[in-house]
């Protein structure tokens, strides 16, 4: 491994200042579908074959699930645009066999919030301070998604508001005004 690949966004922007666990505002989208892929054979190329699938219809995926089932068949779970709910349950439909899934399930009543922010990777805590304050709410918790930057959650699309909400005060986010900062070409 080389210096390189230890490199942090303090270190990639030092008028970032040390990677303080700041979490820079959250997010939210009401827009999102979930679909189950159930029963899915549980061999090499098959999560390739769904996702080419939807590739190949113009469906941009976001968040993705797959859970192993102990008798060779897998589940498969994942999130799109909403507006693509119909162009991805036809294709679904017209290669169940293509595909060689046993049925699917499609939710439109879910909405993911997320919170974004340097200092994921280095600072313990900021997961379990995003749970917290969900299951507090009552808030149930259908999907998670993480990166360096970014906690995100797929919920009820009835709690997002509430989600939205526990989650800029678990932050301290409660400001009347948020000072946003765009560092450019860094995809925050």
């Amino acid at each position: 491994m080389s210096d390189q690949d230890n490199v942090s966004m303090g270190d990639l922007f030092p008028d970032l200042g040390p990677e303080n666990p700041v979490i820079s505002g959250v997010a939210h989208d009401s827009s999102e579908t979930l679909v189950t892929l159930r029963g899915v054979p549980d061999e090499p190329g098959m999560a390739a074959k769904v996702f080419t699938t939807l590739a190949e219809v113009g469906v941009n995926v976001d968040m993705i699930v797959q859970a192993s089932a102990s008798i060779g068949t897998a589940d498969i779970s994942f999130t799109f645009p909403g507006l693509n709910a119909k162009r991805v349950e036809d294709v679904l439909q017209e290669r169940q066999d293509e595909i060689g899934y046993h049925s699917f399930d499609m939710d439109t009543n879910v909405g993911k919030v997320a919170v974004v922010g340097v200092g994921m990777k280095t600072h313990s805590g900021l997961a379990a301070r995003f749970f917290t304050a969900l299951s507090e709410k009552g808030i149930n918790v259908l999907m998670i998604s993480t990166s360096e930057i970014r906690i995100a959650a797929l919920v009820p699309l009835e709690q997002l508001n509430d989600a939205v909400r526990a989650l800029h005060t678990a932050y301290g986010l409660d400001a009347d005004s948020v000072e946003a900062v765009v560092y450019g070409g860094t995809g925050r």
